[in-house]
């Protein structure tokens, strides 16, 4: 796999960091034991500039104001959808150019859902690359640009998400429109 022109294939994660990809990954993966705060650090843990570091945490919780009020709090006993915020906040503090989001809205409630898309089109607005894997089909067609439609792990389709979203087999066959 390449990215930039260079292979990122059996690289480990901290080098593939410093290439400019994070992940916020499904299940959150967030550090439970660890602080929110803590957790936010380690997003930044290869990064050297540290007033920058200041200003992207910043940035952090001004998009996800509920992290910033549970700074000292536990991670691991925060909501689901705080937890998902979390995983993106934590993603977001190496600065990525490019952003894996794998099932940002599993098991969260509809509120919280369009809470998260609403700052996936922000963060993308800020000029990231967002790679979303997800199986909300409606949203993720409403936030993406180009979409590929998977079966069984083999790309059946792929073109604008606008396209996609009006294509009569798409309709019927993952948005549930007849």
């Amino acid at each position: 796999m390449l990215y930039e022109g260079k292979t990122i294939t059996g690289r480990p994660a901290h080098e593939i960091v410093r290439l400019g990809i994070a992940q916020a990954p499904e299940g959150r993966g967030i550090f439970s034991n660890l602080s929110v705060d803590e957790n936010l650090d380690m997003g930044a843990f290869a990064r050297k500039d540290h007033d920058q570091v200041r200003k992207d945490r910043e940035r952090a919780l001004t998009l996800f104001p509920r992290i910033r009020e549970r700074l000292k709090q536990n991670a691991g006993t925060l909501s689901g959808g705080e937890q998902q915020m979390l995983a993106i906040a934590r993603a977001l503090m190496a600065r990525p150019r490019l952003l894996l989001l794998d099932e940002p809205s599993l098991g969260l409630a509809p509120q919280i859902v369009q809470t998260i898309f609403k700052i996936i089109r922000e963060i993308n607005a800020g000029g990231a690359t967002i790679l979303l894997v997800e199986q909300n089909a409606h949203m993720a067609l409403a936030v993406a640009h180009y979409a590929y439609v998977l079966e069984v792990g083999r790309i059946v389709m792929g073109d604008t998400a606008k396209k996609l979203a009006a294509s009569d087999e798409v309709r019927k066959a993952y948005l549930g429109v007849a």
